[in-house]
């Protein structure tokens, strides 16, 4: 299963008008206590959230990542959005993509190696929070709350902790911390074990049809952010609720079935 780790603090303690769509139907960070009045039926009401371009906007420092990468390797640049449309399925299916089809495994391991190396030293420099998300993350204490994403795990943590986001986190695990990435289930699974959480009462949040296929994957509601960067397909996969500052999750949270009729 996933592999975990605590966070470097070792601290342990126990739009406008919203367009809705309701349906029908490695690492670990740092571990806090939730209010256990937000529970149904005895579970935890969980929010497991994306991190690219639903928390943070990272992509800028992704792109000339990327862009080292293939001036290093004697490629032309691409444009930002031509980059930032393979984003979110992990950096070697990024970095592929970038390459591709022509492009052998080696080259494609070279180049993922040259891509981390220069993202691990340059992730932050433009990198911030959307507006909004500290001051939700503060108020959705209450909650049990972790990060699954596809980004390498140690990039995420690094992000999150130079940021100052890591501490309202029971959770946080990336694209290397089980055996198969978004959006299959098993990240979002074994993190509502982890947490006590039931997937029926629990939500994904995230800004691509990554995330809402991951919450449909794991019988979880699915909010998908109207900002962000991530391939998104609305007509193919139709989120429960659409939001477009992440602070509409306060209210979202508390209401009864996530705010869906």
């Amino acid at each position: 299963m996933g592999r975990s780790q605590e966070s470097t603090t070792g601290k342990r303690s126990v739009v406008p008008r919203r367009e809705r769509a309701c349906s029908k139907k490695q690492r670990r960070a740092r571990i806090t206590l939730w209010n256990m009045r937000n529970v149904t039926n005895g579970k935890a009401r969980a929010i497991i959230f994306d991190l690219d371009g639903t928390l943070i906007d990272s992509k800028l420092d992704l792109v000339n990542s990327v862009n080292a990468m293939l001036r290093a390797t004697h490629r032309e640049t691409m444009p930002l959005e031509v980059v930032a449309g393979y984003i979110g399925h992990g950096a070697p299916r990024l970095i592929a993509s970038v390459l591709g089809i022509s492009s052998t495994d080696d080259e494609r391991a070279t180049a993922l190696n040259i891509f981390l190396e220069h993202y691990e030293k340059h992730s932050l420099d433009a990198t911030r929070a959307y507006p909004g998300v500290e001051e939700a993350l503060v108020s959705l204490q209450g909650h049990p709350m972790a990060v699954l994403t596809n980004k390498p795990t140690v990039a995420s943590l690094q992000i999150l902790e130079g940021l100052g986001l890591a501490k309202y986190f029971q959770r946080i695990y990336g694209g290397d911390s089980f055996e198969k990435k978004k959006p299959d289930p098993i990240g979002a699974q074994f993190i509502l074990r982890e947490l006590g959480a039931v997937a029926q009462e629990s939500a994904m949040v995230g800004d691509s049809d990554v995330d809402v296929q991951t919450a449909r994957n794991a019988g979880m509601r699915a909010i998908a952010v109207q900002y962000g960067f991530g391939k998104y397909d609305r007509a193919a996969n139709p989120a429960d609720q659409y939001i477009d500052r992440i602070t509409e999750l306060v209210n979202l949270a508390s209401a009864k079935r996530w705010g869906c009729p």
